[in-house]
């Protein structure tokens, strides 16, 4: 029998609520003075090696001062961020965040509820949260559809539907001894993402078809139609195709319309993957062009990168909501449901997705919106792409600099050039122009290959960036060019 006197009585809870109050005033003092002046900080900085070796210390075996822990991060770990929210961070595609946002991680956390079952709060705001996506990119209202941690997850969600709503008894049995072999397409620039949810999914990288593209990197339907026939002829069994809304390289949108239309010829599942450029469907430029995502089976999209939410949140939509749970619903006895009390509620997360242990990324996003309202982000996103066309005039006006691909949505793809300079030495020298930009803490763009060229990358999810800081870009990448020559 446990001898009561001696049962630990100790909780995790500061032993002085009082000084706990004052550290934490003191860290969201410091964080919007951090998120106020940040455009006067560098874009990014490397990591020294003290602070590496200090990232390697081992396990703490006692606990110390919540002042010196604190202390400690702003020696190092705050100085070497990766500098997203900074106004000249255009590497990859990711968003910049809001105070807002900030302090609905903060009261998510405080909180700290699962939001997957039960008769709580943060469910119905969830809930609300999928329905306002669902507006947006104007999905029926008998739609289904689940907050993610981003866009892999949300492709790797609608890409399992769709393999358990196109492909009989799969769920149950699996791929294995099936008659037809199961393929799916997408273009050669699609995410890797969705590559890495056919092997998920069982599919397995063989069997995604890589459809060539054209000169403007949109899909080329000619081959994707030949394709499916061949397949067809030669005992497959095709049963998805994905459409981009926005490639990760260059922007690209692909005639979805067109693959809307061969999805129905040969009975294929419509999947868009539109983890940025979906949103660009809230601005009047994109609207149409975009139009046809209100008829796809399923659209994901990350709501951190072109929404400037903090991470991490994605979604996905399914036109089918039977499909959906149909995909997913297990009913295990400790996850019973009743007709009243903690267990009842609305229908269970975890019968649209993989996780069972989901935190309250939903409030957010439900207070990011709330205080602009969707207006205000169209206009951002439509900033964004107004920034991208005036950074392509900036580089078409310059004899020194080179677009290497058409400017579509946000991203603008350059590179400086040289007539006395080979491709190699081009590729090593835009390589260099990069890292120093990066390195001087003056603008962080990322990279890509783009017909054998190394291309400059900028893609403009930043509500922060203003016209001066691609002046700015432009001015520096000559300057080092110049300089490196």
């Amino acid at each position: 029998m446990i001898n009561r006197k001696k049962m630990i009585e100790e909780t995790l809870d500061p032993k002085d609520w009082e000084e706990m109050r004052a550290i934490g005033h003191l860290m969201m003092d410091d964080m919007i003075d951090y998120l106020k002046d940040i455009k006067d900080k560098p874009v990014w900085k490397p990591i020294p090696e003290e602070t590496k070796t200090f990232l390697k210390e081992e396990l703490p075996e006692y606990g110390m001062n919540a002042k010196e822990i604190y202390a400690q991060f702003k020696t190092h770990i705050l100085p070497y961020n990766k500098g997203n929210i900074h106004p000249r961070f255009w590497a990859w595609v990711q968003g910049t965040g809001t105070p807002m946002g900030v302090f609905g991680d903060f009261l998510a956390s405080a909180m700290n509820p699962n939001v997957t079952i039960g008769e709580q709060s943060p469910m119905y705001v969830d809930q609300e949260v999928v329905n306002w996506c669902k507006q947006m990119m104007h999905f029926p209202e008998s739609a289904s559809g689940i907050l993610l941690s981003g866009g892999s997850m949300a492709n790797t969600t609608a890409l399992i539907v769709a393999r358990n709503h196109m492909i009989a008894f799969s769920r149950k049995e699996g791929m294995q001894g099936l008659a037809l072999k199961p393929v799916m397409y997408c273009s050669s620039e699609t995410h890797s993402c969705i590559a890495k949810a056919a092997e998920v999914i069982g599919v397995g990288t063989e069997g995604l078809r890589k459809i060539s593209v054209n000169a403007d990197y949109t899909i080329n339907l000619e081959s994707l139609e030949q394709t499916i026939r061949d397949d067809i002829s030669k005992g497959y069994n095709p049963f998805c195709l994905v459409g981009n809304a926005g490639t990760v390289n260059t922007g690209a949108i692909d005639d979805l319309k067109a693959l809307k239309l061969l999805c129905e010829k040969y009975d294929l599942w419509f999947h868009i993957d539109g983890a940025f450029g979906a949103l660009a469907k809230l601005t009047d430029q994109y609207k149409e062009k975009l139009k046809p995502i209100e008829e796809a089976d399923s659209v994901a999209f990350d709501l951190h990168k072109w929404m400037y939410m903090p991470y991490e949140v994605g979604c996905v939509l399914i036109r089918n909501k039977e499909a959906h749970r149909n995909a997913f619903s297990f009913a295990p006895n400790y996850l019973m449901t009743h007709e009243g009390g903690l267990a009842s509620g609305p229908d269970s997360f975890n019968n649209f997705g993989i996780e069972l242990s989901r935190g309250f990324k939903a409030l957010k996003v439900w207070m990011s919106i709330k205080e602009q309202g969707i207006k205000k982000y169209a206009e951002q996103i439509e900033k964004n792409i107004q920034q991208a066309e005036y950074l392509t005039d900036l580089v078409n006006e310059n004899n020194t600099l080179e677009l290497l691909a058409p400017t579509s949505l946000n991203i603008v793809c350059f590179r400086f050039v040289n007539s006395d300079k080979t491709k190699e030495e081009l590729n090593q020298l835009n390589k260099d122009i990069v890292m120093k930009l990066q390195v001087s803490g003056i603008a962080s763009p990322s990279s890509t290959i783009l017909g054998g060229n190394y291309a400059i990358r900028v893609a403009i999810t930043n509500h922060r960036s203003i016209t001066s800081d691609f002046d700015l870009l432009i001015n520096e990448t000559i300057k080092l060019g110049n300089s490196l020559l």
